[in-house]
C-alpha cells in the first residue's frame, strides 16, 4: 500500500523499522508521530492473520473515535483508505480495510479485565502514557499469535513515568522500536502554526510537548511569574467579565474576577476571600451568596459566567435560587488547567492587579510534589492553594474565548 500523503524521511524510516514486538511512536505534538504510526497499523492491518483479534486502544472510546478512527477516515489525510474505514458513533467495533476491529477503553485500572481471555495479533494504543500500566501489561500478555505485535504513540510524560523506566529504557532488553519526534521533524506545518503552538506552551509543558523531552516537574509551577512584569496597579477599561470561586467552609473561600481589556490582556481585577480559621468565623452557603453578590454590585460588574469549584454543588444551587445569573461547572483539569494560567503568564497576556492580595500571596508558594514525581506523577502541593485555583477556574474555563491572543500578546 502506497504512503495516502507526504511523509518525512523520520517518518517513512519509522515506518520501515517498525518490526519489533512493541513499536513506539513518542515526542511532540504535531510531529508527525501519529500519522507515521497510523499508516503503519494500516499496513500490518493489510497483513494480519486471520486468527487473534485486532485492537485499538485508548483513554475512552471517545478519544479513540477523536484521535484514531476520525483521522482515518478523513480522505485529506489518508486518501482513498478513508473510504475503508467504517464505524457507527459509540459502537465497540470498526471495520478496517475489510477486518473487524475491537474499540477498547482503559480509563481506570480496572479496564485490564476488559481484556481477559481474549488473544490479540494487533493493537495499536493511543496516547499509552495516560492508560493504566496494569492495562498495558494485559495487554502484551494478550498479544499471543505469532508475529503479534503492538504499535503505539504517546506525548512525554515525567521520567519516571512506567513506560519510560520499564520500556523505553529498556529497548535494548526488549524486542523494542522507538522512534522519538520534535516539532521540527514535520517539515509540512506552516511557520506562523508552529510560532502559535509554541506560543500556547510554556515552562515544563514547551519542552514536553514542543521539544518531545522527558522532563520531570520541579520547583515553582508559575516560574515565569514576576511581580515587576505581572502586577498593575491601575486596570483599562473592561469589555468583558468572568468569575472563577473556589469553595471552601474550614479552608478560605476564593473568588477572583477576571476581565478582558480593552487593549487585549486578561486581568485577574479583582477578589473577594474569607479565611475562616484566620476570622474565627465560617459562613453559610447563603451567606457566601450573598457576600459575593454584594461585593459584585459595589464594583457594578456582572460577569458573563461565574465559574465554581465542581465540588460546591451546594453553593452553586445556592446562587442559582439567589439568582446570580450565568453559574456553570468549573473545567478542573488541573494539568490543562495549569497549562493555560502558565501560558497566558508567560506570553504577557496575563495581568493581576495588587488588590488581589490572597493570589499574590499564593502563587510564589504553588509548587510541585516532590512525593508525586518521586511516584511519576505530576500534582501542585495542595497547600494554599484556593485563590490560585479560582483563578485556574477563570482562566482555564475560558481559554476558548482568548487562545487566539497569545501570540499577540507576545
Amino acid at each position: 500500500m502506497a504512503a495516502p500523503l507526504p511523509l518525512s524521511d523520520k517518518q517513512l524510516a519509522s515506518i520501515r523499522q517498525a518490526r519489533a514486538r512493541i513499536n513506539l511512536w513518542h515526542g511532540s505534538v504535531r510531529s508527525g508521530k501519529t500519522i507515521a504510526s497510523l499508516v503503519c497499523f494500516l499496513l500490518l492491518v493489510r497483513r494480519a492473520p486471520a486468527s487473534g483479534l485486532i485492537l485499538i486502544c485508548g483513554r475512552s472510546l471517545q478519544t479513540i473515535e477523536r484521535n484514531i478512527i476520525e483521522p482515518l477516515q478523513d480522505p485529506g489525510l489518508f486518501g482513498d483508505v478513508a473510504d475503508e474505514v467504517h464505524h457507527t458513533r459509540g459502537a465497540t467495533t470498526a471495520v478496517i480495510l475489510g477486518r473487524v476491529v475491537h474499540l477498547i477503553g482503559a480509563s481506570d485500572a480496572r479496564a485490564e479485565g476488559r481484556l481477559r481471555g481474549l488473544t490479540a495479533s494487533l493493537a495499536y494504543v493511543d496516547e499509552i502514557t495516560l492508560l493504566p500500566e496494569a492495562f498495558f501489561v494485559q495487554l502484551l500478555a494478550r498479544l499471543s499469535v505469532p508475529g503479534a505485535k503492538l504499535l503505539g504513540s504517546t506525548n512525554p510524560d515525567s521520567p519516571r513515568h512506567w513506560l519510560r523506566t520499564d520500556y523505553l529504557d529498556r529497548a535494548g532488553e526488549l524486542d523494542l522500536a522507538a522512534w522519538h519526534f520534535r516539532l521540527a521533524d514535520n517539515p509540512s506545518l506552516a511557520p506562523a502554526y508552529v510560532a502559535a503552538l509554541t506560543a500556547e506552551y510554556t515552562g515544563l509543558w514547551r519542552r514536553r510537548m514542543i521539544d518531545g523531552a522527558w522532563v520531570v516537574a520541579e520547583g515553582a509551577i508559575y516560574d515565569m511569574y514576576d511581580e515587576q512584569q505581572h502586577v498593575v496597579d491601575t486596570l483599562p477599561a473592561m469589555r468583558r467579565y468572568w468569575l472563577g470561586v473556589d469553595y471552601g467552609t474550614a479552608n478560605p473561600f476564593s473568588a477572583i474576577l477576571l476581565g478582558l481589556g480593552d487593549d487585549d490582556r486578561l486581568y485577574a481585577a479583582a477578589e473577594w476571600r474569607h479565611d475562616s480559621r484566620a476570622v474565627r468565623r465560617q459562613m453559610t452557603d447563603a451567606q457566601y451568596s450573598r457576600a459575593v453578590r454584594e461585593w459584585l454590585a459595589e464594583l457594578d460588574v456582572v460577569p458573563e459566567w461565574t465559574f465554581i469549584d465542581p465540588s460546591a454543588a451546594s453553593y452553586s444551587t445556592q446562587l442559582w435560587a439567589d439568582g446570580h445569573p450565568g453559574i456553570a461547572r468549573a473545567d478542573n483539569t488541573v494539568l490543562d488547567g495549569i497549562r493555560s494560567v502558565a501560558s497566558a503568564l508567560d506570553s504577557g497576556l496575563l495581568r493581576l492587579h495588587r488588590s488581589c492580595t490572597g493570589l499574590l500571596d499564593e502563587l510564589p508558594g504553588y509548587v510541585w510534589s516532590d512525593q508525586a514525581a518521586a511516584r511519576g506523577e505530576d500534582k501542585p502541593v495542595k497547600a494554599n492553594d484556593h485563590s490560585v485555583d479560582a483563578l485556574r477556574y477563570a482562566v482555564h474555563s475560558t481559554a476558548h474565548e482568548w487562545r487566539h491572543l497569545l501570540t499577540r500578546a507576545a
